[in-house]
């Protein structure tokens, strides 16, 4: 098979969200759509006392989108204005279908040790789904299949790989969402259609991503040029795998939406206003 080349190695950008949460930001969303399916992806961490009290995401809308968290320290409670309400923990996962609206806080919570650590990933709905029922996935961490392979420990959020497949289904995007360790002086290889975006994060050493080196904390957009993406590594990389294929709509973000239209952005601002979104 054919390795995927590398097309950027992007730095993240330090932004602030929310009540004042600082976050590593490496794509965010555009109308040039780049990284179809893909919108935006966020790395927080709370874990520099110059950062002050802990932070959170206090209610707020959306509307067109999936948000994808995933907690590898800490925990972050949520609740919203369908009723639901729960926390996410050290390794668990929340996979939301925000469809035609809803408004949800997160408050983020210190583990043990003191720290808050995980990822968040914008996953776009074609123009088809995005005033679909919304809907919650909420995955613990130890019903998370483990794989490994040649030196690679990988946690399958999503997708399928060796016939084990991740708990998270019946997303539009047919992503592929995994978490990646590879010990030193080891090689991974999966075969990934050359059609779907692929991304790659690396948040713990280095590697060789398709010819490029990438060391944390950095992400990696593959071309659409093989049927494989390669990742070789001497002294051990941990690294978040994200591959799905695109829609190729247009699309409009404004702000937490996203739709297809700026007719269709305007109209969710009047729902907003006259109360009449998420009900």
């Amino acid at each position: 098979m054919n390795n995927q080349t590398v097309s950027q190695v992007i730095e993240p950008n330090l932004v602030i969200e929310g009540a004042g949460v600082l976050l590593r930001r490496s794509i965010a969303p555009r109308s040039s759509n780049l990284f179809d399916p893909f919108l935006l992806f966020d790395h927080f961490a709370f874990n520099n006392p110059l950062e002050g009290p802990v932070r959170g995401f206090p209610t707020h809308p959306h509307r067109g989108i999936e948000t994808v968290t995933y907690m590898l320290e800490g925990t972050v409670r949520h609740r919203d204005s369908l009723g639901n309400m729960g926390v996410i923990a050290e390794g668990d996962v929340q996979w939301m279908t925000s469809g035609r609206g809803i408004l949800h806080e997160e408050m983020p919570r210190r583990g043990a040790n003191g720290n808050i650590y995980g990822f968040q990933l914008w996953v776009n709905l074609p123009s088809a789904q995005k005033m679909s029922e919304p809907r919650y996935q909420e995955i613990v961490g130890a019903t998370i299949p483990v794989v490994e392979k040649d030196g690679a420990k990988i946690r399958l959020v999503a997708g399928e790989i060796n016939g084990a497949r991740g708990p998270v289904t019946e997303i539009a995007a047919s992503p592929l969402y995994m978490d990646v360790t590879l010990q030193p002086n080891s090689t991974f290889a999966l075969p990934i259609p050359s059609e779907h975006t692929v991304l790659a994060y690396a948040f713990e050493g280095a590697a060789d991503f398709g010819g490029e080196i990438a060391r944390e904390v950095a992400m990696v957009k593959f071309n659409n040029d093989g049927e494989q993406v390669e990742i070789k590594t001497e002294e051990g990389v941990r690294f978040m795998l994200i591959a799905g294929a695109p829609f190729k709509e247009p699309i409009v973000p404004y702000g937490p939406f996203v739709m297809n239209t700026r007719e269709e952005i305007e109209q969710t601002l009047r729902d907003l206003k006259s109360g009449a979104f998420a009900q």
